[in-house]
């Protein structure tokens, strides 16, 4: 072996060679872990952020991971060029500084941008999207290829360095993104884990900027004294950014508004809907059109005070639950709402009463609709949201499978389906319940019929003959100005729409939202 070659049974030294430009290796270790981790928080949050005003879609979800992807590629080979010109040891404190003083800018930025921004308009959705993670993401992760170049010893440690950091970036990503994801978001808001997460970042850049002046004066570069007021005031005009979000749940931005023409009237909007409304002295007073759609169906199955055993699938403010207890006192109703911050708004603002006949389950509904016992429901009722759309594992054959064997041999699913011209999501969906069910209903208003306008639609199905003129007859006397489509006018209606099924349902692209995104 030749003197100049590593003894490759040597120990590793963790410290560099005396004039050696590298890093303690505990350092480039943390250094990349970081950076690579506050990129994946930022992606995570960043949805969260942009949903208030945009939604959550699947395009919403697309476009800040494909952003981010973009930033991390431009970032690191940036990152990467600049290293082969330039002592990185000038820019990688300056560019944490940097990068983590605008992941907490991106707060104040989102929130004034969203007010222009807002419906879930494709455009809206990029321009978004693009100013929550571009820049910070591009520029943290523009350290990772820096660190490595510092790092390099010699070409025979290549492979072990390039591959040990990138090992560990990856490893900060995975760590981050399951911490994000399970813990900070249950216990934390997104401005909290934002900032929190900004703010380490340039803490760790202002101490990595002093270490490198101690070992190398005159080669670090300067921090940028701008960026730093920056990180220190970005919090404070996210303070002052008006934001649509009351309370912040595990899903998403709440808040509860009292309506001006009726004292007890509240209204429960998540993100960008007015999800629910709610009487607190009147459970009987039904305000949104579909409620009373799904309410003259329930009065039209069984004669009048009849209990019910009923199953709810998406919760929001509970009204039908709570109406049905009301008009039909012993009706046993179960209700499964994934977010346990919407049930906790209930109990605390909206006056929700949980009982043995009013029961609530928190978890996804396709896993609760998988535990029911079958047979044992005279009503089920669709009405869960995830943003614009009903959440595309709840629209499949399958998954209207399990409502069929959760429902007696006589018992009726209604589903409430919100779509706008060409209609094609109503469309596709009403196939797929035909698919299943022996009978089907549409409650509508003429112009969607017509496929002149969308907006809310009630899909009525079971296994045994409905009573239509009945179900009319109730929509009438509420004054609800809502027509039933059966028989050629439904086959005319859904056309050739495909079926949904759980290897192809592809939902946000067939759904046309309207660009407000109310409900």
């Amino acid at each position: 072996m030749s003197p100049l070659d590593p003894d490759p049974t040597a120990p590793a030294d963790p410290s560099p060679a005396p004039g050696s430009r590298a890093l303690p290796d505990w350092i480039a270790a943390g250094v990349t872990f970081l950076s690579s981790g506050a990129v994946l928080v930022l992606e995570i949050v960043g949805l969260r952020l942009i949903a208030p005003y945009v939604g959550i879609t699947l395009q919403t979800s697309t476009a800040v991971i494909g952003f981010a992807l973009a930033a991390i590629a431009v970032g690191a080979w940036a990152g990467g060029a600049t290293a082969d010109r330039t002592d990185p040891r000038r820019l990688i404190a300056p560019l944490m500084v940097a990068g983590g003083a605008l992941v907490v800018a991106v707060l104040p930025l989102v929130r004034f941008a969203g007010e222009l921004l807002t419906g879930a308009a494709a455009g809206n959705v990029l321009l978004l999207a693009a100013v929550a993670v571009v820049v910070p993401a591009a520029l943290l992760s523009a350290v990772p290829p820096m660190v490595v170049a510092l790092q390099l010893g010699s070409l025979a440690q290549t492979g072990s360095v390039v591959g040990r950091l990138s090992g560990i970036g990856t490893i900060g990503g995975i760590v981050a993104t399951f911490a994000t994801g399970f813990v900070l978001v249950a216990v934390l808001p997104s401005s909290v884990i934002l900032v929190g997460t900004g703010l380490l970042v340039v803490l760790v850049g202002v101490a990595l900027s002093v270490l490198l002046r101690r070992r190398t004066p005159g080669v670090a570069g300067r921090l940028p004294v701008g960026l730093l007021a920056l990180a220190l005031a970005a919090p404070v005009l996210a303070a002052v950014a008006p934001t649509p979000c009351e309370r912040e749940t595990a899903y998403h931005c709440a808040r509860v508004v009292a309506d001006p023409e009726r004292d007890a009237g509240r209204v429960l909007l998540l993100d960008t809907l007015r999800h629910s409304y709610v009487d607190l002295a009147d459970p009987t007073h039904l305000e949104f059109s579909y409620v009373q759609a799904i309410a003259s169906v329930t009065d039209a199955i069984a004669p009048a005070g009849q209990p019910l055993s009923a199953l709810h699938v998406g919760g929001g403010g509970l009204t039908l639950p709570r109406y049905l207890a009301e008009v039909r006192p012993g009706t046993r109703s179960l209700v499964l709402e994934v977010d346990p911050g919407v049930v906790a708004i209930d109990e605390q603002e909206l006056g929700l009463e949980t009982s043995a006949e009013l029961r609530v389950r928190v978890g996804d509904a396709r896993v609760g609709l998988d535990d029911e016992a079958a047979g044992g429901r005279d009503l089920v009722v669709g009405d869960a949201f995830g943003g614009l759309s009903v959440p595309w594992q709840l629209t499949t054959v399958e998954a209207l499978r399990l409502v069929d064997d959760a429902l007696a041999a006589d018992g009726v699913y209604a589903v409430n389906l919100i779509d706008h011209p060409p209609l094609s999501f109503v469309r596709a969906e009403l196939a797929t319940v035909q698919q299943v069910f022996d009978h089907v209903l549409l409650l509508a208003r003429a112009p969607v019929l017509a496929g002149e306008d969308g907006g809310n639609v009630v899909a009525v199905a079971s296994q045994r003959p409905l009573p239509a003129a009945e179900i009319a007859a109730a929509m009438a006397d509420r004054g609800l100005a809502w027509q039933v489509a059966e028989g050629a006018e439904l086959e005319e209606f859904v056309g050739d729409a495909g079926v949904l099924t759980d290897d192809f349902a592809p939902v946000d692209q067939l759904l046309t939202p309207y660009p407000t995104a109310a409900r």
